[in-house]
């Protein structure tokens, strides 16, 4: 897979890695350093910056800006106008470039206009809601919402909530997966 669209009113710098698969939309800027994997879609008017990884598979919707100290593992969906920091005191008249690292798991999904704090790593396949801002670790599958955010409960690989019985277990009612919660952790079974 080596066919790679990128738009006339894209910018892609030399030296940054595109995978095979990729879309790269209107007005969106790729600095040099970036990488990109295989399969990923970038809306328009996205900027990726210097030194950040995108997994293969991922997908980042219009008006998102990837600074650097964030990495997406595979298969991340990142709404509408989210928001990552990676300075966490600004100040204009300081700069401060000693940025902090933001993790996002594999199959985590953020909601549009999210706001991620850096410093808070996401496990894999949590579910962000539209709106929340995330200002502490993330669990892998919970589902946060809320200003603060707050874990409300917990969702499958396919995103969808999840119920346990006495005995600790779930079953994904779209893919009929299966979870057990130890604990206060999420984790399938196979």
């Amino acid at each position: 897979m080596t066919d790679i669209f990128i738009h006339p009113t894209a910018t892609v710098d030399k030296g940054a890695a595109i995978g095979g698969g990729t879309k790269i939309w209107h007005y969106s800027h790729i600095m040099p350093q970036a990488s990109i994997g295989e399969g990923c879609t970038i809306g328009q008017n996205v900027f990726i910056a210097n030194n950040v990884r995108i997994g293969m598979g991922s997908k980042i919707q219009n008006n998102v800006s990837v600074y650097e100290g964030v990495e997406l593992e595979e298969d991340v969906f990142l709404g509408p106008s989210m928001v990552f920091t990676n300075v966490d005191i600004p100040r204009a008249f300081i700069e401060r470039k000693n940025y902090l690292s933001t993790k996002v798991g594999r199959g985590v999904s953020i909601g549009a206009n999210a706001t991620i704090v850096c410093g808070n790593d996401l496990g894999e396949y949590a579910f962000i809601g539209a709106g929340a801002v995330i200002n502490t670790q993330v669990e892998p599958y919970g589902l946060y919402v809320g200003v603060p955010a707050k874990r409300i409960g917990w969702v499958s690989k396919a995103g969808r909530r999840l119920t346990f019985d006495a005995q600790g277990k779930a079953q994904c009612p779209e893919l009929g997966d299966t979870y057990e919660l130890v604990d206060g952790k999420v984790r399938p079974v196979s």
